[in-house]
């Protein structure tokens, strides 16, 4: 079988797919990967849902006009939102998108609770409610919405006192529920795990989705993979200020991003212009 040195494909609003991309490099070292963060829309949790269709449809045009061989939509809010609208306008190309991990949480709750935090729009999806209705029918689920982590998590607020008093504030309704498990429902929010933690305790554990994403790339292209001498190389693209993603991307990914792996975009008349 001939290597296939397509891409892999990541779109996001934002900073928080870099989640998912540290994971799907460290389980599929040698492909070459494209990223793009809508950082000029972050973020994507309060906007109506025909905004995020517009925006993940040009999003996927681009990728694929830069030979991407899979799409990852590395974001909650635009799975939950256009998922479904994505496989349909490009029914030849192969999507793994993002689903909070409401059935681990399920099956491995001891105490009968489970929470999940998300964006507005994710929680307003049917993607959600039939996540529920599937896996969550014999537990008790409190959700919350935490917006502000997406702005603390775009900023580099990882572990400041800003991030535990907003989650404090926000898990404070799912601790007093009684959870013992904390599902992630948004690719932001796993760089706030220490200090989720620390608020929650020891007693409950955090559940983040993005490696059993990368598992599930790593099954779709198993048919397509790079060469396996190959080292994978990143590239990124930001629709926002390049500079502070170059800052950012590193602490995230906990490894360097280089100035010329990064390109500035911009959204001219709905389309983007490198």
């Amino acid at each position: 079988m001939q290597p296939d040195i397509r891409p892999i494909g990541l779109l996001d609003s934002g900073v928080g797919g870099l989640s998912v991309l540290r994971e799907v490099h460290k389980q599929l070292p040698n492909e070459d990967i494209l990223y793009f963060a809508d950082q000029g829309h972050v973020p994507y949790g309060q906007r109506p849902i025909e905004e995020i269709h517009r925006f993940s449809l040009e999003i996927t045009r681009f990728l694929l006009d830069n030979q991407a061989k899979v799409i990852v939509v590395a974001c909650n809010t635009a799975s939950a939102a256009s998922l479904h609208t994505l496989r349909h306008e490009f029914p030849s190309v192969t999507f793994v998108g993002m689903e909070p991990a409401v059935k681990p949480a399920a099956e491995n709750t001891n105490c009968g609770v489970i929470g999940v935090i998300m964006t507005r729009a994710t929680f307003q999806g049917e993607l959600f409610a039939s996540l529920i209705d599937r896996y969550a029918s014999d537990v008790e689920v409190a959700t919350q919405v935490c917006p502000d982590f997406v702005t603390l998590v775009e900023k580099g607020e990882l572990d400041t006192p800003a991030a535990e008093d907003a989650a404090r504030r926000y898990l404070k309704p799912l601790l007093e529920a009684g959870i013992d498990e904390l599902v992630l429902g948004c690719t932001h929010f796993p760089f706030l795990t220490p200090v989720l933690q620390k608020v929650v305790g020891p007693d409950v554990e955090i559940i983040d989705p993005a490696p059993a994403v990368a598992r599930q790339v790593g099954r779709v292209i198993s048919g397509c993979r790079n060469d396996p001498d190959h080292e994978g190389q990143m590239s990124y693209f930001t629709s926002g200020d390049k500079d502070a993603f170059l800052l950012l991307a590193p602490r995230l990914l906990g490894e360097p991003v280089r100035p010329e792996q990064a390109a500035a975009v911009s959204w001219q008349a709905g389309r983007i212009v490198l």
